[in-house]
Formats: structure tokens, sequence, C-alpha cells
């Protein structure tokens, strides 16, 4: 992998982060081994605005069919989005990149987001990792 690539993957995530504190309190999904943050839906403007200066493309399940192969490697890992559903990237096209699924809940009240980079071709020990440096990325 590019060290260009990684060090943008890493800024952007410890971006991401900064721009979130006092927004949103993280905890790990081992589920899907992301960073993991809820919160009020009358925050989705605030949220998403924070989101789309670093993950500037929006695919839903109508637009999913016409994304790159890694993208929707990262929506069949995630079970598909449903309706509502989104999931946010940087530029897929790189060796890496950051991708969010955003998905409010069924109660009309609340939001989760789960942020993640996704790396091409990793190595066990180097997917361990990667999940230790997002963990602390984000404080977790």
């Amino acid at each position: 992998m590019d060290d260009l690539e990684k060090t943008e993957v890493e800024n952007d995530c410890k971006e991401l982060c900064k721009a979130f504190q006092g927004m949103l309190s993280w905890k790990w999904d081992s589920r899907f081994e992301t960073v993991l943050a809820e919160f009020n839906v009358k925050k989705k403007e605030e949220i998403r605005a924070v989101l789309d200066r670093y993950l500037r493309t929006a695919w839903d399940g109508s637009s999913m069919g016409n994304a790159p192969d890694p993208v929707r490697a990262i929506d069949n890992r995630l079970g598909g989005l449903r309706s509502g559903q989104l999931l946010l990237t940087s530029d897929p096209s790189g060796e890496a990149f950051i991708f969010c699924a955003w998905w409010p809940w069924g109660d009309g009240k609340t939001i989760s987001i789960r942020i993640a980079p996704s790396y091409r071709n990793l190595g066990n020990a180097e997917k361990a990792e990667k999940t230790r440096l997002l963990k602390g990325w984000f404080g977790i």
C-alpha cells in the first residue's frame, strides 16, 4: 500500500474524530469492525455536514448497483442497505478509503453511524494492526 494513502486515511480519520469532539461518543462495534456512534435525529444536518467534508460520495440502495466493487463489497459485508440507509465513502479507487454506514433507526429518533477504513489485500497481522490504530484514533 502506498504510504501517502495510509497517511491520508489516518489523517482523515483523526480529523473526523476531532471534528466530532463534543458531538459524538465512540464505541467499538465488533460485529462490523467499525467505530460506532449514535445520536438524536435533531443533529443529523450537523453530523452530515462534517461527514460530507471527508466522505464526498453517498450510495443508497438504488445507486449501489453502479458502485465500484470495493464499495459493493462493504455493502455486502454490512448486510446491504435498507430504505433510508446510506453508505458514504471517500474515493474508493485507491488501495485505501474510508466509509461510513448511515443507519436511521426505526424509531425515527436515532441515527447510528459506523466508520472504518477499507484496505485492499491485508493479511491478518496487518488487519489487527489497522484495527488497533482505528480504535486509537477514535479514543476507544
